[in-house]
C-alpha cells in the first residue's frame, strides 16, 4: 500500500467521471503545485459516497477509487479549497469514521 507523506482533500465535490488528466489539472489550478510532488490528493462526489485518490509513486500516477455502501465520507467544510490530513486522519476518513472528532479537544465548559 502506498503511504503518502501528506494527503490533501479538495473541499468542493467533483464529477467522478474525471480521470487522471482532469484531476491533475484541478490540483494545478487549486494549489498551483504539481500532482507529482509525492502528496496524495483526494476528491469526493456530491453525496460523499465515493472518493478518488490521485498519487504519484515515483514511477507513475495512481488513480484509486473507493465507494461506501452505507453512510458517507466525512468531508471538511472550510473556507480553503483544500485541507491537509495526517496519515491517521486519512485512515479514519476512508473507513467512513468521523475523523475530525478524533483529535478534538474536550470542550472547555465540560466537567467531570
Amino acid at each position: 500500500m502506498i503511504r503518502p507523506a501528506q494527503v490533501w482533500l479538495a473541499v468542493e465535490p467533483v464529477d467522478m467521471r474525471g480521470g487522471i488528466d482532469s484531476l491533475s489539472q484541478r490540483i494545478q489550478n487549486l494549489l498551483g503545485t504539481s500532482p507529482c510532488d509525492g502528496s496524495a490528493y483526494a476528491f469526493r462526489n456530491r453525496r460523499s459516497t465515493r472518493l478518488k485518490l490521485l498519487i504519484w509513486d515515483g514511477t507513475g500516477v495512481w488513480l484509486c477509487q473507493r465507494r461506501l455502501h452505507r453512510g458517507h465520507f466525512v468531508w471538511p467544510t472550510a473556507d480553503a479549497s483544500t485541507v491537509g490530513l495526517t496519515a491517521r486522519q486519512w485512515e479514519w476518513l476512508v473507513t467512513g469514521v468521523e475523523w475530525q472528532r478524533l483529535d478534538a479537544p474536550a470542550p472547555i465548559h465540560w466537567r467531570v
